[in-house]
């Protein structure tokens, strides 16, 4: 075991201090975790005598204070070891990461289950103290007591054991499905070296495939499965065949099928995401519930899971007809246009942009060379200074693990109030994706100081190449201001107990409610005049390009919502219909036929008989959106609802804005999403604003509730 002074994940932190990254190394890992969870287990089993007893009086002090402040020095240790493993992994950190899951599954069970910690949360909440505590105070006392009964604190004997071994081995299974995810991505690459073959690429995509090659000491071309890499190839590359290729290698990472495009089929996902599957299906039981789907939504906004089922059929029953006469429109230009007799699945993203700049005359490389990253990164910030009355600076003294980082302070009123790190461009060995994660949590520290939320923002954007700084496209531009909402609602939050600090504690379905609604103002002209501007001139995005792309906004809006239900739906049902009495050849297919009967009602696209899409799902299966991918869609009802008010009163209104921040990024998990939504609306949402947002009509949208209300 590492010794305290030679462990930089067991010095004694000063507060506020940050990851020292610099100095984190594999092995320091697993000695951390086994030392820091032995003392845990010390301190509590000593605080627990002292309480029960009797000899210290039960009390928020007395309990919950000294809990708070352990689990936080855990999570502070853990957190460099858990990020870099996403974003500079190594075979060295991969194994020890993996070596600290067990331990840290163990005991978050054996928590989760300790009687007698129960009993002292018990006794808190039926105390006359209670009474006297704050809203944040009695919701976190409150969802402790649920949580003890969703881990199970009712089990006894073998049921209890057998929740504890579920819960390690899903530990183990979900991490490996990423792994075999980020494995299988980045097995495969293509090298081209005759540009004929490339016609149609922009420029920008060239240049950065000429660089990965170059790299790697190779000629001509790089292709990979990373999305910066692949997506230009399906969107612009007029090269058919090699569309198909890339298409086939991408639908079938992590599957049975992958060698046929040239990948390695020992990262096949298939039996993880089967044992994923039966063992959540049978903690589900153990619990009381008839099925998965009804475990996840005992913590969410949704009552039950019928709800979400209406929910998102409703939602289809109003894009599926438009989305189907938006694809018959494509298969009609792709057949006069390319002579394509069948639009297949590798075609859709291609002749849909062909269509769209034939239509609007506007495509996202027209639009990149006006958002050059610094440009819009001043932007946003001056959009949140605009909304909040808050001020970010960038830092240049900081310690990081990869050179990309860069890192930033938020002010408001004069005082520091957050910090983040954003780490913006892929690279080997990172994560796909766009996430946002804490670093820290705020909080009362014992001496009654406050601990500063810092926030992890994570995105894969195309790095700078040839010369020219990083340049956004618009999707990319909303992903960055989607995973900077999440940020806002972490670092912004004025609640001062983890447990409800900050995301903590907020309904899943509600989470992206911040993140969706960051989104819009990237749509709007008046913002759009200082979020962008040409990377050579400065000169703000032109009016012409912009309404060009306001038309095009919901262009195939329909397409892109039934492709979102189709994967909600799956996930749902997946885990709300799954029977453990399948014989072992109906499991093996039973994920399959979930897919391809959610498809038979709302997919309009074809469907090729290899799409393994399932098998890198890592969302629901490597992710926290187990049979609550549908809060995506949940929560845009709520942010489009939410961002109406501002288009009625004005998108940079102060105490429009003010009355944002202090009804629903301030309060953090402290209420209700329901009830915070309502204070700020002042009224229950529908689904009108989103319909709107999207161009989708219909005749019953009006009066149509979210199960939110």
């Amino acid at each position: 075991m590492s010794n305290i002074s030679d462990n930089p994940l067991l010095q004694p932190a000063a507060a506020n201090a940050l990851p020292p990254f610099s100095q984190v190394k594999a092995e320091h890992a697993q000695p951390a975790m086994e030392q820091l969870l032995a003392s845990n287990r010390q301190r509590i089993n000593t605080l627990l005598t002292s309480i029960n007893s009797g000899e210290t009086p039960v009390s928020w002090d007395a309990l919950v204070t000294p809990m708070e402040a352990w689990d936080d020095e855990l999570s502070q240790a853990w957190s460099p070891i858990s990020h870099m493993n996403s974003v500079v992994n190594s075979d060295e950190l991969r194994d020890a990461y993996n070596a600290c899951l067990p331990l840290l599954s163990a005991y978050s069970t054996e928590m989760g289950q300790n009687q007698d910690l129960y009993k002292a949360y018990k006794k808190l909440a039926d105390s006359t103290e209670f009474a006297t505590l704050s809203t944040e105070q009695k919701t976190a006392i409150e969802h402790a007591l649920r949580d003890f009964r969703l881990a199970g604190i009712a089990l006894e004997g073998d049921k209890k054991s057998r929740y504890g071994e579920i819960k390690q081995r899903l530990s183990e299974l979900t991490s490996k499905f990423g792994e075999n995810v980020m494995d299988a991505t980045q097995a495969w690459s293509k090298t081209i070296t005759d540009k004929t073959e490339l016609a149609g690429l922009p420029d920008s995509a060239l240049a950065l495939a000429q660089q990965q090659a170059q790299a790697k000491e190779k000629d001509g071309y790089l292709f990979t499965l990373d999305f910066p890499s692949y997506f230009p190839i399906l969107t612009y590359c007029e090269n058919r065949e090699l569309r198909h290729e890339m298409y086939k290698a991408y639908l079938t990472r992590a599957s049975d099928l992958y060698s046929e495009s040239g990948g390695d089929n020992k990262f096949d996902n298939a039996a993880v995401m089967n044992e994923i599957l039966a063992l959540r299906h049978e903690l589900s039981n153990l619990l009381d519930f008839s099925n998965y789907a009804e475990y996840s939504v005992a913590s969410k906004m949704a009552e039950e899971p019928q709800q979400v089922i209406d929910f998102l059929e409703d939602l289809a029953s109003k894009a599926v007809p438009q989305a189907k006469q938006e694809f018959s429109e494509l298969s009609a230009y792709a057949k006069e246009t390319f002579g394509f007799d069948k639009l297949e699945p590798w075609d859709v993203s291609y002749c849909a942009e062909q269509l769209r700049q034939h239509r609007y005359s506007i495509s996202q490389e027209l639009i990149r060379p006006y958002l050059p990253i610094d440009t819009v990164l001043k932007g946003m910030f001056e959009t949140v200074q605009k909304l909040y009355g808050i001020n970010i600076e960038e830092q240049s003294q900081f310690d990081s693990y990869h050179d990309d980082v860069r890192f930033f302070h938020i002010e408001k009123d004069g005082q520091l109030i957050a910090k983040f790190y954003f780490d913006l461009y892929a690279r080997d060995k990172k994560r796909g994706g766009a996430w946002m994660d804490e670093c820290r949590v705020r909080r009362t520290l014992e001496d009654g100081s406050l601990q500063i939320p810092v926030a992890y923002l994570v995105c894969n954007f195309s790095p700078a190449v040839d010369g020219k700084p990083a340049l956004l496209t618009h999707d990319e531009l909303t992903t960055l201001f989607h995973e900077f909402g999440h940020g806002l609602h972490h670092m912004l939050t004025q609640i001062k107990t983890a447990a409800v600090s900050g995301i903590n504690g907020v309904a899943w379905d509600a989470v992206e409610l911040p993140s969706q609604f960051m989104e819009n103002w990237c749509w709007e002209k008046e913002a759009l005049a200082f979020i962008s501007g040409h990377y050579e001139t400065g000169e703000p995005l032109p009016d012409d390009l912009l309404e060009k792309m306001l038309a095009a906004k919901n262009f195939q809006s329909a397409m892109m919502m039934v492709r979102q239900l189709e994967f909600s739906l799956f996930d749902f049902r997946m885990h709300k219909e799954y029977q453990p009495e399948l014989s072992a050849s109906e499991k093996t297919n039973y994920i399959k036929s979930i897919v391809d009967d959610v498809r038979s009602q709302v997919a309009v696209v074809p469907i090729v008989e290899y799409n393994r899409f399932q098998n890198s799902f890592s969302h629901i299966f490597a992710g926290g959106y187990a049979a609550g991918y549908y809060s995506y869609k949940w929560a845009e009802v709520l942010s489009a609802d939410a961002f109406s008010r501002f288009e009625d009163e004005g998108i940079f209104n102060t105490a429009t804005g003010q009355s944002f921040l202090t009804e629903i990024l301030q309060k953090g998990g402290s209420e209700e999403p329901a009830v915070l939504f309502e204070r700020f609306r002042g009224r229950a949402p529908t689904t009108d604003a989103l319909l709107r947002h999207c161009g989708i009509s219909s005749t019953s949208a009006s009066a149509t509730k979210t199960g939110a209300a």
